[in-house]
């Protein structure tokens, strides 16, 4: 027997989250699978279409919408919070730079750990601050693996472009030079979720005397192996 809230509207979006788990689904295919009367199922797959807890496929067939995805990597951001304390700290004394970890929100990026050089000139960036998503190495990881539409959108008035993007799913991270700050520099890669969805962007910064305007030449390396050392611990808790 199904499982009932008592809150009619709920259950009956949540049967067809539930049908739409075992794989895409025409609204027919919805109808007999949920028991929902064929305008009531329209009506309900539409709605959480447009909170993006539904899609739809190539051929048009309803599918589980990306935002589950995100709550899902948002469920597990205490867990990415605790793993990223010894990350950062090691990247920092790698590099000697300040080191971040950003999720995205919305259409900004906020800082969700860090680690901040230990003397002498530094960017530093504390825990709680919120950016824009239109400059820096980490907005460049956030956005450069979305899907065609958020990338296109998240792309208007961006300080960088779809070809700089490409760039970075090429070669798996991204450089800024004094793109979200003038004499700043950063480098930046992405850690991904159980899924292989890219939840976070780990950062090291700092000034453009020190790193130089080819910052990924000398830190990309380390920045890499610290996302990658995250992504295994999101992987294996």
């Amino acid at each position: 027997m199904k499982s009932t809230s008592g809150v009619g509207v709920l259950d009956k979006a949540t049967s067809i989250l539930g049908a739409l788990e075992a794989g895409p689904a025409s609204l027919a295919g919805l109808v007999a699978a949920t028991g929902l009367a064929r305008p009531t199922a329209h009506r309900l797959a539409v709605a959480l279409e447009h909170h993006r807890l539904v899609a739809r496929d190539l051929p048009g067939r309803f599918i589980l919408g990306s935002r589950l995805t995100e709550l899902s990597a948002a469920a597990g951001e205490d867990h990415l919070s605790a793993a990223a304390g010894p990350a950062l700290t090691h990247l920092r004394d790698v590099t000697g730079e300040s080191a971040q970890l950003y999720r995205r929100q919305g259409e900004n990026r906020i800082c969700v750990a860090a680690a901040e050089r230990l003397s002498g000139l530094r960017d530093a960036v504390p825990v709680g601050t919120t950016l824009p998503m239109k400059a820096g190495a980490a907005a460049q990881i956030l956005l450069a693996w979305e899907e065609a539409e958020r990338l296109h959108r998240g792309l208007q008035a961006a300080r960088f472009t779809a070809t700089a993007l490409s760039g970075v799913r090429r070669r798996g991270w991204a450089q800024s030079i004094g793109e979200r700050e003038p004499g700043v520099t950063s480098v930046a890669a992405p850690v991904r979720g159980p899924s292989n969805r890219v939840v976070a962007a780990i950062s090291v910064s700092g000034p453009i005397e020190r790193l130089t305007r080819h910052p990924g030449a000398r830190l990309a390396r380390a920045v890499v192996e610290a996302a990658n050392r995250l992504t295994e611990a999101l992987r294996h808790p």
